[in-house]
Formats: C-alpha cells, sequence, structure tokens
C-alpha cells in the first residue's frame, strides 16, 4: 500500500489577517497531531485479504479512539488512531459471489497521528 498523502499536510499553521492600518498580522503556530495517513492499494499492487479488511474494519468500527502503532516499511513508526468518517474501504480485485478470506481486495485505510 502507498502512503497517499505523505506530503500533502504541513506541521506549520499560518494564518494571515490585515489591521486596520494594513499591516500584516501573521500567527503561525506548529502542529503536534493530527497528520493524515491514508494508505491506498491500487489494482496491480499493495493488495490485502479478504480477511484482514475485514478484522481492520471491525476494529475501527468497535474502539474508534484507540491508539495503535504503524510501523512502515521502510522503519518508520507513528501512532495513530482511525481517522474520522470511512477509515477502512476496500472493493475486491474482481467480482467473486462468495469471495473467501484470502480473496484479493484493493483496500484504502484513513488513519491520524495523535
Amino acid at each position: 500500500m502507498v502512503w497517499s498523502d505523505e506530503f500533502g499536510w504541513s506541521r506549520v499553521e499560518k494564518s494571515l489577517e490585515y489591521s486596520l492600518t494594513g499591516a500584516a498580522l501573521i500567527d503561525a503556530g506548529v502542529r503536534l497531531a493530527g497528520r493524515p495517513i491514508t494508505l491506498q492499494g491500487e489494482v496491480d499492487a499493495g493488495w490485502i485479504k479478504r480477511g484482514v479488511l475485514t478484522a481492520l474494519h471491525a476494529l475501527a468500527e468497535a474502539d474508534a479512539i484507540s491508539v495503535h502503532a504503524l510501523v512502515l516499511a521502510d522503519g518508520r513508526t507513528f501512532t495513530v488512531q482511525f481517522a474520522p468518517g470511512l477509515a477502512v474501504e476496500g472493493k475486491p480485485l474482481a467480482r467473486p459471489e462468495l469471495p473467501v478470506a484470502d480473496y484479493p481486495y484493493v483496500a484504502t485505510l484513513r488513519l491520524i497521528t495523535v
């Protein structure tokens, strides 16, 4: 799976407003958490088995506020929770009538750092 929004987030948050005199009022701060981590599979790579997808979906539904350790293939680690909204999503690679637990799915996992 690929981290699709790895570079779509900035740790620094800024706002710019102007005073009545025309001076720029810049407010800046550093975000401590909340970075989105969206892991996406593709039709040609990054599949997960239906059984794993079912377990992840059940975990997200049962306990949305628990904290989990995420370890990426390159060794980086993050403390995450499932993101608000639809956190786990998947589609079968083809259209099986009765997919078994090890049938491949193209999935999307939406997490946030905490």
